[in-house]
C-alpha cells in the first residue's frame, strides 16, 4: 500500500472527501444526506479534513474537530467499499491521531458505529458510554483513547 495522506486545503479536496462520505453513509446506510453534511465540511482552522489517496483515487476520509481544549473530536471516517480490509482506515485513523497530537491534544473522542466498535478497539481506543445511543438511525458507542 502505497497511500498518501493529504490535509485537505481546498475546496475541491473537500469535495472529494464529501463524495466519499456520501457514497458510504447517505447511499450504503442510508442516513439522510442533511444529517450527513454540517456546518464543519469546510475549510476553516476549527476543522481539519484529512484524505488518503491510493495510486491517484481517493478512497478514505475523516475530519477533525476541537471537542475541548484538550480533546479531538474524530468525526465521519469513511472508507470507500472497495477499499475496506485493506488497512485505509487505520492508515486514515493514526494520521488523524497524529494530527491532534501536533495540535495538542491529548485524547481522542469518537462516536463508533457499534459494528465497527471492533476496530476502535484494536486500535487502542476504549468505551466510554454506559450504553450504545442512536446517531442517524445506527447504534453509536463513544470511545477515547489517550494520545
Amino acid at each position: 500500500m502505497a497511500a498518501e495522506i493529504i490535509h485537505v486545503k481546498t475546496e475541491d479536496q473537500l469535495q472529494y472527501g464529501l463524495d466519499i462520505r456520501k457514497k458510504v453513509f447517505v447511499v450504503e446506510q442510508q442516513v439522510p444526506v442533511e444529517l450527513e453534511i454540517d456546518e464543519y465540511d469546510k475549510i476553516s482552522p476549527d476543522v481539519h479534513h484529512i484524505l488518503i489517496q491510493d495510486q491517484g483515487e481517493y478512497v478514505a476520509t475523516g475530519r477533525l474537530i476541537y471537542y475541548d481544549d484538550d480533546t479531538a473530536k474524530m468525526q465521519r471516517i469513511a472508507v470507500d467499499r472497495d477499499y475496506r480490509t485493506k488497512g485505509f482506515g487505520r492508515v486514515l485513523l493514526i494520521a488523524m491521531e497524529n494530527l491532534a497530537r501536533e495540535l495538542g491534544m491529548h485524547y481522542a473522542l469518537l462516536d463508533a458505529q457499534c459494528q465497527a466498535e471492533t476496530f476502535y478497539r484494536k486500535q487502542g481506543y476504549e468505551v466510554i458510554s454506559e450504553e450504545p445511543f442512536d446517531d442517524a438511525g445506527i447504534p453509536h458507542v463513544r470511545m477515547k483513547k489517550a494520545l
